[in-house]
């Protein structure tokens, strides 16, 4: 680990599991079905998902699959976040929370970048994998537990609407707009 990773692992809070839990819970009861907050905590389940099986693939093969599918979710989930969401915020008067999300999602797609040149299953990789990890769910719980509660009590229902609309098409052009790619690799024997 970086002398500026440690640096960042050592300033950013760690919520428990149960705030976690409970702020996604909070999350959840403000979400219609359908709408931008609902489409983003799935989102948010499938990259948790996506970090569980890129940690427990057993082969390098594996492991690099399961990488590549965080690569895709993470990545389109975070255009669509940094394209709709976060102007929104910052045009609702939360524009120092838009900044903190943009940034800390920049620093993520960097870190999984420099994850993609270390050695599957490797002790760096797992090192790297479980940094990446935790800054993501802490930037998870900021959102569920404030940022995004905020917007969704402040906009308008035209506003609403529009954040769907946008947010979905955003997602969906990053994902090919195919619902398979969606969904996590399946893993056989360990060859590909």
């Amino acid at each position: 680990m970086t002398m500026l990773n440690k640096l960042v692992a050592a300033v950013t809070p760690t919520e428990s599991d149960a705030a976690r839990k409970e702020a996604r819970v909070k999350a959840q009861e403000a979400a219609k079905p359908g709408d931008w907050l609902a489409m983003i905590l799935a989102h948010h389940e499938a990259i948790e998902a996506a970090f569980a099986a890129t940690k427990s693939a057993s082969t390098a093969a594996a492991q690099t699959a399961a990488q590549k599918h965080l690569d895709l979710v993470m990545t389109a989930h975070a255009n669509a976040e940094e394209s709709v969401i976060y102007p929104a915020l910052a045009g609702e008067d939360h524009g120092s929370q838009a900044k903190t999300a943009y940034a800390e999602q920049a620093t993520a797609k960097i870190e999984l970048g420099l994850l993609k040149k270390l050695k599957p299953l490797s002790p760096e990789f797992m090192e790297k994998l479980e940094h990446i990890r935790a800054a993501v769910a802490h930037h998870m719980y900021e959102e569920e537990s404030d940022w995004l509660l905020e917007l969704k009590k402040q906009a308008s229902a035209h506003d609403q609407a529009e954040l769907t609309k946008d947010y979905s098409v955003e997602y969906d052009r990053y994902m090919g707009q195919t619902k398979e790619s969606a969904q996590p690799p399946r893993f056989g024997s360990g060859s590909r």
